[in-house]
């Protein structure tokens, strides 16, 4: 009686040691296929989702500044490489990145068949030049005939089929830029925004003459401070 009953008791081991392995086997297999849904998430930084008509890669170039932009390539699958086709170049928001709204318009053009960039403009996101974070007109309409330069010498692109597409504050950059670079052959906007014009004037004109004035004081007296080795003024 007790050798069956020993008998019995090592099944039920055998059995509970079996089902303990397939239950670790079980969560080994749901924590790997987490972490690889997590590890693809991750590799797909935009705040959008990715086309499974485009494919996506990650590129960078200088302008004639010295800086180096980074910036998202968008390529239609559909598309024979062998072939040149045309390609717009999105500048984004003031202010924001190419992960965003550039981004987003860069891969809705590209699943309609242009070959689309999108890119970080100078002194902001992963694009390089110090300080960071700042507005620089003359670096900002460079970057567009910087990316025609990128673009124009792609083997697949057509260069003589090259737009630019300016959203928001990047408007006025991409119109700029497209009245002194030729290459350029057309220009859209999307909600242009004048950011001259809302530095000079503010939203709906509320900076007067005499604000203007006073601005300039400060900073020409900000530049002795600074200068002379004070604190910068990063307001």
């Amino acid at each position: 009686m007790k050798q069956e009953d020993n008998k019995s008791r090592s099944r039920n081991r055998v059995r509970f040691s079996t089902r303990g392995l397939a239950a670790v086997a079980l969560g080994v297999l749901f924590s790997t296929s987490s972490v690889a849904f997590a590890a693809d998430s991750l590799a797909w930084d935009k705040t959008f989702p990715q086309s499974d008509k485009v494919n996506h890669e990650k590129v960078s170039f200088y302008n004639r500044l010295g800086i180096n932009l980074v910036g998202d390539l968008y390529i239609p699958k559909s598309i024979d490489r062998s072939k040149k086709s045309p390609a717009i170049i999105v500048g984004h928001p003031f202010g924001g990145a190419k992960e965003q709204t550039s981004g987003l318009y860069a891969q809705q053009m590209a699943e309609r068949g242009f070959v689309t960039l999108a890119f970080d403009a100078s002194y902001n996101g992963e694009s390089g030049g110090q300080p960071r974070s700042i507005a620089s007109p003359e670096a900002f309409v460079e970057d567009f005939s910087a990316a025609v330069d990128f673009l124009g010498t792609r083997p697949f692109v057509n260069r003589n089929r090259i737009g630019v597409l300016g959203v928001c504050g990047s408007g006025g950059f991409a119109l700029s830029a497209a009245a002194i670079d030729p290459r350029m052959k057309a220009v859209a906007t999307v909600s242009m925004y004048d950011m001259g014009r809302d530095r000079r004037e503010g939203l709906s004109n509320t900076i007067t003459k005499e604000d203007r004035i006073k601005a300039l004081e400060q900073v020409a007296e900000q530049r002795w401070i600074e200068f002379e080795g004070g604190e910068k003024n990063t307001s």
